[in-house]
């Protein structure tokens, strides 16, 4: 490469899942990566990170993809993960009632933490369960139009409208100019699920 020419760092944006346990958050996460979907579920502890690159046109950035634990007792600690997000990504469940019931608390902390600085995507999950829906499409873009959210359903498990998920996700960053995701220097990503399960256990152990 010849002197004085400069090398555009490739734009990163981070993604954060949110939304009660069980909705399907690590399976959208595991079939947009790997494009597979794993029966064997386990609850993720903490919180896991990812990272992928994907490209809208002729244009490339990579989307910091942050898995978050939908426990109660994780609940308190997530906020230091919204806190510097590009997308919150929220999942519900279409078979669960009580998981769309959610959302209102989960864009609240969204909401406490980012403001209108950060792009809110609502996600029905689950929709190859076409005889146990009980939350209607129409319903659930009614309620995404209200929360100011884009809207998408998928089935993790066909891969149905999972890859259509990212790319409205990312195409929203980019018209809505979003800022991009500082990486502070010496922070190790990878251990940062051990890091919040630490911190969790610090906390059960207070007075």
């Amino acid at each position: 490469m010849g002197d004085g020419m400069l090398v555009t760092p490739m734009p990163k944006y981070k993604l954060v899942f949110l939304g009660d346990i069980y909705v399907g958050k690590t399976s959208i996460i595991n079939q947009f990566m790997y494009e597979n979907f794993d029966t064997n579920y386990q609850a993720t502890i903490g919180i896991d990170f990812l990272s992928k690159t994907l490209t809208i046109g002729d244009k490339s950035m990579r989307l910091q993809l942050w898995d978050t634990a939908g426990q109660e007792r994780f609940r308190s600690l997530i906020p230091n993960y919204i806190r510097d997000s590009s997308a919150a990504v929220i999942v519900y469940d279409v078979t669960n009632k009580q998981t769309f019931a959610s959302l209102d608390k989960w864009v609240e902390d969204v909401r406490n933490e980012r403001g209108n600085s950060v792009i809110i995507a609502i996600v029905g999950n689950k929709t190859d369960k076409t005889g146990e829906r009980c939350v209607t499409t129409e319903e659930a873009e009614a309620k995404a139009k209200q929360l100011g959210a884009i809207y998408q359903e998928t089935s993790a498990k066909t891969g149905s409208n999972v890859k259509e998920l990212f790319k409205d996700i990312a195409s929203s960053i980019t018209d809505d100019k979003t800022p991009q995701v500082e990486i502070k220097k010496g922070i190790n990503l990878v251990q940062q699920p051990q890091t919040l399960e630490t911190a969790q256990k610090k906390k059960d152990n207070c007075c």
